[in-house]
């Protein structure tokens, strides 16, 4: 039945697509149907806050983007946990100039760490293992000195094991002072990518359903915020089954997480990525009854579509269904040095100049 279902919902966003990329070579519509116009970035260094102060101003705020995810992670001088802290961090005096600045504009800034999975990077652990390794889900894959992919251990990312007793009295710390600083009401806890979770390695995991820890880690951290009056934002892969839809294991699940789908609260708002083809599950999203945004990286053509898509959704959709769908975020993930670097003609990189010029043809100020 669950399988005849996604079926359905996804022959509807084919003749969705068909519709939309009749219209995809033209230039994107000069209105501002959709709610969330929005940017995700790693936050600054202390040593770039004036530059990035200086693009809130002269860039985001007059192309009218109002929503600005800042991925902070362990880039900031936490004093719950100061262990933690990277050696380039941001201070809390310097997030509540951020803070100052996106409310001076009304744009939303919204924190951000990566939680449950992304707990490492290639082959270096996070702050979080690094200092805890007793919350490794895998403590028997150590990290390589020499990262590539694909490996014998299946190891992209590690991820804490959420089931553990002490985790969140930590992560909890971390994410409250994030939100404290930067006079934050939204949280986004990342949680993609989630490849090793109910590992057999873990005495805690081990045997129970991938779907239902997932989904229960969502619901621990959303309870969390709710108890403080703030909202999650969680990425979407994890949510959509990668093998029916053909997705794939990347943009969607193929450890059965994608159950945790219909465990999960409601007011959590999905970032549904997709790079390479405006895939429409947004509307999967919001027949689930969640509010949804598209996310994009760098490949103009994709965005546009997905921005045409976002809109179209919107004005023929019912009036329960609207406003589910919420609108566009662009995702950088060239760093925030680097974007600006390349965007200010400060460094030519020809790998990353798509980003720029993803970013410009979706945020032309003529076209608000």
């Amino acid at each position: 039945m669950a399988k005849r279902y996604l079926i359905s919902v996804l022959l509807i966003s084919v003749c969705f697509t068909l519709n939309s990329q009749r219209g995809a070579d033209v230039r994107v519509k000069n209105d501002k149907s959709v709610p969330i116009r929005g940017l995700c970035i790693d936050a600054p260094s202390p040593a770039g806050m004036n530059e990035f102060i200086g693009f809130i101003e002269k860039e985001l705020a007059p192309r009218h983007v109002n929503t600005l995810i800042l991925m902070v992670n362990y880039n900031f001088r936490f004093k719950s946990h100061p262990e933690l802290r990277n050696d380039s961090a941001i201070s809390a005096k310097d997030a509540k100039r951020l803070a100052r600045t996106c409310r001076k504009y009304n744009i939303d800034l919204i924190p951000s760490i990566d939680l449950l999975g992304h707990q490492s990077w290639a082959g270096t652990l996070g702050s979080l293992l690094r200092v805890h390794p007793e919350f490794d889900e895998t403590p028997l894959k150590k990290m390589p000195e020499k990262y590539v992919w694909p490996n014998p251990d299946g190891l992209y990312c590690k991820s804490y094991c959420p089931l553990h007793p002490e985790v969140h009295k930590i992560i909890f710390d971390l994410v409250d002072e994030l939100c404290d600083a930067f006079d934050a009401d939204s949280f986004h806890a990342g949680m993609d990518e989630v490849f090793y979770i109910g590992e057999s390695q873990c005495p805690r995991c081990y045997g129970k359903d991938k779907a239902e820890l997932f989904a229960g880690e969502v619901r621990a951290i959303h309870d969390h915020l709710a108890e403080k009056g703030r909202h999650l934002l969680i990425w979407g892969d994890r949510l959509i089954d990668g093998k029916s839809t053909g997705i794939g294991e990347w943009e969607g699940s193929f450890n059965s997480t994608y159950k945790a789908i219909d465990m999960i609260p409601k007011d959590v708002m999905i970032c549904d990525w997709h790079y390479d083809r405006p895939d429409q599950t947004a509307v999967y999203f919001a027949i689930k009854g969640f509010d949804v945004v598209t996310c994009y990286w760098n490949k103009s053509a994709v965005a546009i579509v997905q921005k045409q898509d976002m809109q179209n959704f919107r004005d023929h959709s019912t009036r329960e269904m609207k406003e589910h769908f919420r609108g566009i975020i662009q995702t950088v993930w060239s760093g925030e040095k680097s974007f600006l670097d390349i965007y200010y003609g400060n460094k030519s990189d020809t790998s990353r100049i798509s980003e720029i010029d993803c970013f410009r043809t979706l945020f032309n100020e003529k076209n608000y």
